[in-house]
């Protein structure tokens, strides 16, 4: 299967692509890995963002794009893939028609995972990291430790970063909204868009996307 999956900040993409990848056998491509890659190996097109990132600027549309496409290109990607976080926009959203047209090939579905703002709010600005390691993640509601303040995997000081406060939260979204949300009717007009509620544990998210998804790929079939 071929997937994009879209959805507001906290609705638990990186979460549900991790485990929908794994499930449904095919490679999670995240932006954020994309330029981690290409970053770290010193290939042009990471060489060409860095130096944007460096001076501040955001990275143009066509860096991103064309990371996207070399990693497409990859033989594990030859059955399907799922990305996430890409496209961000209308301009990466046409840019990926235009690619996978080149290949012969198409979207099966997209996912939008849909979250209440207040939920999203809630989720994000009760999110506390550990200084330590970064990978330990807890929550004021969902996730309390033992005790607070303090990680229960390593002992390590739990913080919240600056972009998780309330006021950083709705800037987010209101980016979301002008800048990304704009794809989700471009890819309703297509018939490729399937909308499931994210609220519940992971694992119903899961099920739902994963029955969701396979109806939408056997009613284009």
């Amino acid at each position: 299967m071929r997937i994009v999956l879209v959805g507001p900040p906290g609705a638990g993409k990186g979460t549900q692509a991790h485990v929908l990848a794994k499930t449904l056998s095919i490679p999670h491509i995240s932006t954020g890995d994309l330029f981690r890659a290409n970053i770290s190996q010193g290939t042009p097109l990471g060489v060409e963002a860095k130096s944007y990132m460096d001076a501040g600027r955001l990275v143009p549309d066509e860096v991103t794009i064309g990371m996207a496409k070399d990693r497409m290109l990859q033989e594990d990607a030859a059955g399907g893939f799922l990305l996430d976080g890409f496209p961000r926009n209308l301009g990466q959203a046409e840019a990926l028609d235009a690619f996978l047209t080149e290949q012969g090939i198409a979207l099966d579905g997209v996912l939008d995972l849909e979250v209440p703002e207040d939920e999203v709010v809630k989720r994000i600005a009760g999110r506390r990291l550990c200084r330590k390691n970064g990978a330990h993640v807890f929550h004021v509601v969902y996730n309390q430790p033992k005790t607070e303040g303090v990680c229960d995997e390593c002992g390590g000081e739990l913080y919240q970063r600056s972009d998780d406060t309330e006021e950083a939260v709705r800037v987010r979204l209101e980016e979301y909204h002008s800048k990304t949300e704009p794809i989700i009717g471009y890819y309703q007009e297509q018939g490729l868009l399937v909308t499931i509620s994210a609220l519940g544990k992971v694992d119903e998210v899961t099920e739902r996307a994963v029955a969701a998804l396979e109806q939408k790929k056997n009613k284009n079939d």
